[in-house]
């Protein structure tokens, strides 16, 4: 790599990235070396190797998964759908080009097609070949690939699949549209009548408003909404959300059975999830955010 980008620095003979969470907040990481690079069409694609998080994937400068922690979102986010459904047959994942929510999905045995919807192909390349604690270097041939805008993809499916994920990035630039109403209501479209879409929905600590508004906009959609949460330590404040949505009544979390084989999910996980701190149930209470498109 012949010139460094802005987040990547060396100081006192020692590599590091430092992400910038909305100009308020650094997190830097010491870095071994430089794995992958390319500029794609679309954003500035790396695979840096991390001391204390091994091989990671940074997207213009931001950090999406590691080798250390990315299970546990990708089991999270997934699994909980999954297993609430009575028969997911048909998955569409929006986003996920690191290949770890595609992943977990085929370790269902009644999963016959997972359509996995990521714009950039180059992050795919470079998570198959130098993240494969997290993509398992995925060869599955029930997972189809389009390289796709994700929002143009959803529009144009209707009752087709039993669950979505939209694993997408935070909500800056072409990402934003992820969490609008249209695209919400495009996905109630997409799903068959006992569908289940979930949708990360950023960090309670630092991106409530956004989490508040994810959560309120699919709840005006949706026959039943729960918000749920994990701990993902790379991502600014470790405690992160999901916003389940779903066309039916959803079963009680303390009915959920779960026997894959996980690092992190486990049948209790997965049915206490969905038990909140009390400022979280406080801030569900709370008078909407604003309209919203």
């Amino acid at each position: 790599m012949e010139r460094l980008p802005k987040y990547i620095q060396h100081a006192q003979g020692k590599l590091w990235l430092t992400e910038d969470e909305r100009d308020n907040l650094k997190i830097s990481y010491r870095i071994k070396e430089v794995l992958f690079e390319e500029k794609s069409p679309y954003q500035h694609v790396m695979v840096l190797d991390s001391w204390d998080f091994g091989p990671m994937l940074v997207l213009d400068g931001v950090v999406q998964t590691t080798s250390k922690d990315g299970h546990i979102y990708n089991e999270m986010i997934s699994h909980v759908p999954l297993a609430m459904h009575p028969r997911p047959r048909k998955v569409l994942i929006i986003g996920g080009g690191d290949c770890g929510v595609a992943r977990e999905a085929a370790k269902y045995d009644q999963v016959e097609q997972i359509d996995l919807v990521e714009i950039d192909e180059a992050v795919v390349r470079a998570s198959k070949r130098y993240l494969p604690e997290v993509s398992g270097n995925l060869s599955d041939p029930r997972v189809r690939y389009h390289y796709t805008d994700g929002v143009e993809f959803v529009g144009q499916v209707q009752q087709e699949y039993d669950c979505i994920i939209v694993d997408s990035s935070d909500p800056v630039g072409p990402a934003e549209q992820l969490f609008e109403t249209a695209f919400y209501r495009n996905l109630h479209r997409a799903l068959k009548e006992d569908g289940i879409v979930v949708c990360q929905s950023q960090s309670p600590i630092f991106h409530s408003d956004v989490m508040r508004q994810s959560y309120e906009r699919i709840s005006r959609l949706f026959a039943e909404t729960r918000l749920y949460t994990t701990v993902v330590p790379t991502y600014p404040g470790g405690l992160w959300s999901f916003t389940l949505g779903a066309k039916h009544a959803l079963p009680d979390p303390d009915s959920i059975r779960f026997d894959k084989p996980a690092r992190y999910a486990n049948e209790e996980v997965l049915r206490g999830c969905f038990q909140l701190p009390a400022f979280l149930n406080e801030m569900l209470k709370q008078e909407p955010v604003h309209a919203g498109r």
